[in-house]
């Protein structure tokens, strides 16, 4: 099959406008597993420190425990409420940046619960 002189760099031309969209998809799934993991960690962070308050630790100690696990620049706070323990995280995760300056950063949010446990 013989191609007219019209069609020539039509490949390079097509590939030309979509590589630049293939790169803003990349990018944006690259983010959406930041955030993922991130909110991840933030679960993780609260129920660690629920479960270190609810064995007897210190409220001070439990919150330092789930800042261990939670990402970095986030809370964690511990109230009880008779046998209940229930602590709260949330921690952000900024924007993409660059190109992508635009999206905004996200705050996540978790919370468990835990039963507090006897005294041996």
């Amino acid at each position: 099959m013989r191609r007219s002189r019209g069609d020539s760099g039509a490949a390079t031309a097509e590939l030309a406008m979509a590589l630049p969209l293939l790169l803003a998809v990349t990018v944006g799934l690259v983010w959406l597993l930041a955030v993922a993991a991130a909110q991840i960690r933030v679960v993780d962070a609260a129920r660690e420190s629920a479960r270190a308050a609810a064995r007897g630790e210190s409220s001070p100690e439990a919150v330092a425990r789930g800042l261990d696990v939670a990402p970095p620049g986030s809370r964690v706070t511990v109230s009880t409420d008779g046998d209940r323990v229930t602590a709260a995280a949330e921690g952000s995760v900024s924007g993409p940046g660059g190109l992508f300056g635009f999206l905004p950063g996200v705050t996540l949010h978790a919370e468990a619960v835990a039963a507090t446990e006897p005294a041996p």
